[in-house]
């Protein structure tokens, strides 16, 4: 949206309050950063918290990179960190104070992309440096551009295919219409590998916004009228298939209130389900509490103490993130049948 780019551009050169909620980074992380990025840094949480040494990190809508830059920190020289926005003047940003972080780093393990977070196929340098050489001027020049797209698409994606980690976001999601989120949820989970995992911050509601309010550039850009609801944005995971759906913060007190809609900053986290060993070998598996029985987002309901057959993929789902320690699984070669 033009209300979203002329905003952000803005606030690329001089901060702007009405972007961002009150968040405690820890401040050992913050000591290499350019000031100039500290104040411009606009989110609702802390999705760095998440991050463990040696992993890719991508983060969706970097910004000036604050987030990316404490993630640089917390992966070390062996990890290795992705930062996509679509905004050029916060990419000249990040991408001016990346040196000045990796000489007190001592290493440089962070590249800044151009790119959509609802596309995160299309490489937008790659195709500026390709529009140069050949600008489309004709229906026959359109066509090419379509087949090269095509191809680069596949070929050289922004991001490859089961290629990260940990995705991370931070007030950023909302911003992209409601046309694309679906897509954007797909992109998320298919450039994490088996077993990757989200944490992503951002702002929700407890109802639905009326079109009035999206229909308001100040508020869509604001990070408010975009917003999905609670239940509308862990829905949006589960559809796409992510396992172990958490909301693993969220706010008390709302950071807005619009026409008696509350908008709050929450944290989800999810895991995209492991590869399967053997999906057609059925294994027992119990669920071991605290409730009387859970249904997961199958709809499969699993009773406390009772024994549930499951397929091997179904067990990996169970196997990870959320539900990980809530469930005994029969009939792997390291179930620890033995008492003794």
């Amino acid at each position: 949206m033009q209300s979203v780019k002329e905003r952000y551009s803005a606030a690329a050169f001089e901060r702007e309050d009405a972007l961002c909620c009150p968040v405690d980074y820890d401040p050992k992380y913050l000591k290499i950063i350019p000031q100039e990025v500290l104040d411009r840094d606009y989110g609702c949480g802390d999705p760095s918290t998440y991050v463990r040494s040696g992993e890719t990190v991508l983060d969706l809508g970097a910004g000036g990179g604050k987030i990316c830059f404490i993630a640089a920190q917390i992966v070390g020289p062996e990890g290795k960190v992705i930062g996509v926005d679509v905004n050029d003047d916060m990419l000249e940003l990040s991408r001016s104070a990346q040196p000045t972080v990796a000489e007190q780093l001592g290493y440089d393990n962070i590249e800044f992309r151009h790119g959509r977070i609802q596309d995160l196929k299309t490489d937008l340098d790659a195709l500026d440096h390709w529009l140069s050489a050949r600008p489309a001027k004709s229906a026959a020049d359109y066509k090419d551009l379509e087949a090269h797209l095509a191809t680069s698409r596949q070929t050289q994606p922004l991001i490859a295919n089961d290629s990260i980690d940990v995705v991370v976001s931070n007030c950023v999601l909302n911003l992209v219409s409601d046309e694309e989120k679906p897509q954007l949820f797909r992109e998320i989970f298919r450039v994490l590998k088996p077993g990757g995992r989200i944490a992503i911050s951002d702002i929700v509601s407890d109802k639905g916004s009326p079109e009035h309010l999206k229909n308001d550039p100040d508020l869509w850009s604001g990070c408010i009228s975009g917003a999905l609801t609670e239940k509308g944005f862990a829905d949006a995971l589960s559809e796409v298939g992510f396992a172990g759906v958490r909301l693993d913060k969220l706010e008390q007190t709302p950071w807005q209130v619009v026409e008696d809609i509350e908008y709050r900053s929450a944290t989800y986290v999810a895991h995209k389900p492991a590869l399967a060993t053997s999906d057609e070998e059925e294994l027992n598996v119990i669920y071991t509490g605290p409730w009387e029985q859970v249904t997961d987002e199958t709809g499969r309901t699993y009773g406390r103490g009772a024994r549930t057959k499951v397929s091997g993929s179904d067990a990996n789902r169970l196997r990870s993130g959320a539900y990980a320690g809530h469930f005994v699984i029969f009939g792997e070669e390291h179930d620890g049948n033995s008492c003794c």
